[in-house]
């Protein structure tokens, strides 16, 4: 393949590179910046898509949030790739304060009085998946399957996540949508002008794009 790694990356590579990008978070989200105002669509459905991605990052649906940003980007008329590009928002950096405030916010929803840390939160899930992965193991040995931590995993941490999400995601899902449609108006405004001043140039030079494509790649 053409663009295929002479070296390819370790697993222990790619992980650190899920946690931290090789040009850091900053330049990460410049890139994604750059890709939606590139996209060739109308700034409302772009900004539809952009609230899909955001709403779903508020969610505790680990693994499944592009497909539920592709979704609901596709049920508000929104564009797709800029919902997938708008799951960024939930990256490693932002995801602790984003599951801490909503577990807090579930927390205060549905009446349950737990003490509640970053701490806690974080022993929970890491309760939660090693008996998961243990009661996957049971399936082929003759150790039982144990449900315990899994089950105050959900009552106290999945469950308001899931329901204490939803207020902050619309909060910044909306701002988000009311923040990118008139940058998208901007700079698809700007690119017309630049293309326009382009194509006055080349008449003036008594040039069609194609004819100066083709000269600029001789």
């Amino acid at each position: 393949m053409v663009f295929k790694r002479r070296t390819p990356r370790t697993w222990r590579q790619l992980a650190q590179e899920a946690v931290w990008p090789r040009g850091g978070w900053s330049r990460a989200a410049q890139y994604v910046k750059h890709r939606l105002t590139r996209l060739p669509d109308e700034p409302h459905r772009i900004a539809r898509g952009v609230f899909a991605g955001v709403f779903i990052s508020f969610t505790p649906l680990f693994g499944f949030h592009f497909f539920g940003a592709a979704l609901l980007a596709w049920i508000l008329r929104g564009n797709i790739l800029a919902a997938l590009l708008a799951t960024f928002v939930g990256n490693p950096v932002t995801m602790p304060l984003i599951a801490f405030v909503s577990v807090e916010i579930g927390h205060w929803m549905l009446g349950i009085d737990v003490p509640l840390t970053m701490v806690n939160i974080f022993k929970a899930f890491s309760d939660a998946g090693s008996e998961l992965w243990a009661n996957f193991l049971a399936i082929f040995t003759d150790d039982v399957a144990r449900w315990r931590n899994l089950a105050r995993f959900f009552e106290t941490i999945y469950l308001p996540y899931l329901v204490g999400g939803i207020f902050p995601g619309l909060v910044v899902g909306f701002g988000f949508y009311y923040l990118t449609i008139p940058v998208i108006r901007a700079y698809q405004k700007l690119r017309a002008l630049k293309a326009e001043a382009r194509r006055a140039r080349l008449r003036r030079r008594g040039l069609s794009e194609a004819d100066d494509g083709e000269a600029g790649s001789q």
